[in-house]
């Protein structure tokens, strides 16, 4: 049996195809979405996970139709205008990872709010990643690495894993925290889709059918339930397995 879930991650996918199936319009579909994500923080918050980061709009979203993204970003600021009392009451932290200077300017005071009127919650830490990649991030740590690296006169030799961490949570806006553990994925695809590839070297991955406006607590129990059966390894082998013992 595995160890309890720390960090969940959740690729928040198929908001467009559950209002396709129903005929309607697609920003129909992502205001289910933000629902079901009311519903998905406060199931992981009730069952004690400290750590869930939701992938809500990546870099590569930029390239839908303006009227989505204009719709999406209403819904964004919405949830946070609306929400922000809950989060208080509920001891939620939330924080937004991703670039900052390509988000609307209202957007961006209802984030700062949200993260400042939060920042002592304590039952859930919350990461909500909007105009987000992951392989960006990585490059924005290597830049400033590389800088530090070259103002301080440290050699390249120098760097560890948790130095360039350290430089990468700069490059998301975001405090250091666990690696995820387990990455759900809903619609049906499989793939990572540039979502915190670093945080996601040994997390374990898994895939629902389920369209995202329906996600509820009983997808969320299988998916807790399946990383429960799962065995983690980390690279290396247990003591037991060595001598045939996979018990």
């Amino acid at each position: 049996m595995s160890e309890t879930v720390e960090h969940l991650g959740i690729i928040m996918d198929g908001n467009g195809r559950w209002a396709t199936r129903r005929h309607m319009p697609r920003t129909a579909g992502h205001r289910a979405g933000v629902e079901a994500a009311k519903r998905a923080v406060e199931a992981v918050r009730k069952r004690g996970i400290p750590y869930l980061t939701l992938y809500a709009f990546s870099s590569d979203n930029w390239g839908r139709e303006p009227s989505e993204v204009q719709a999406i970003f209403r819904l964004v600021d919405r949830f946070f205008a609306s929400e922000i009392g809950t989060l208080v009451e509920r001891g939620i932290r939330t924080q937004v990872i991703g670039r900052r200077d390509r988000l609307p300017p209202r957007t961006r005071r209802l984030v700062q709010r949200a993260e400042a009127e939060t920042l002592g919650g304590s039952s859930l830490h919350l990461r909500i990643a909007v105009d987000y990649s992951s392989r960006d991030a990585i490059v924005a740590a290597a830049q400033s690495l590389a800088q530090s690296c070259v103002a301080s006169g440290d050699l390249p030799g120098t760097i560890d894993r948790d130095t360039f961490f350290e430089h990468l949570s700069h490059a998301v806006h975001s405090s250091s925290v666990p690696d995820i553990d387990l990455a759900i994925r809903t619609s049906g695809e499989k793939r990572l889709s540039d979502f915190c590839l670093w945080e996601c070297a040994y997390a374990e991955l898994h895939f629902t059918d389920t369209l995202w406006p329906d996600f509820c607590d009983a997808t969320l129990a299988g998916a807790l339930a399946d990383f429960a059966t799962r065995r983690r390894r980390f690279g290396s082998v247990p003591k037991l397995e060595q001598y045939g013992d996979a018990s």
